[in-house]
């Protein structure tokens, strides 16, 4: 498939309207309507927009195999599969990630050494 077979495919999948794609992405539909075609190119910038309105990454709708990502549950996952997909998220998200991990750690050790110590009360 190409590009804006995949675009065509996944706004029709989200169930969204030409115009409403073109305005996310701040062109008018006659231009959208040409990216939809393959007539126009699309800036780095317009597929990015185009991938936060999808609720995708730019290299999902650049590789769209005709099925929507699902949800990742992470919870059931492995340890390995869990920092693995955290490994995937830009640098600002994993950062907050490691410092709420770290709080909750830090949490923990003062639970438990508070539990420790008042018991020895």
């Amino acid at each position: 498939m190409i590009l804006a077979d995949n675009i065509k495919a996944i706004r029709e999948e989200k169930n969204l309207k030409q115009i409403e794609v073109a305005t996310h992405i701040g062109v008018d539909k006659s231009a959208y309507s040409k990216i939809e075609k393959g007539s126009r190119a699309l800036t780095v910038e317009e597929l990015q927009k185009m991938a936060q309105l999808f609720n995708m990454t730019t290299d999902q709708i650049i590789n769209y195999d005709g099925k929507i990502p699902q949800e990742v549950v992470i919870e059931d996952k492995t340890a390995t599969e869990q920092m693995r997909l955290i490994q995937q998220l830009d640098e600002e998200d994993k950062q907050t990630i490691f410092r709420l991990i770290e709080k909750m750690l830090t949490n923990k050790k003062f639970k438990d050494f508070f539990a420790k110590n008042v018991a020895a009360l």
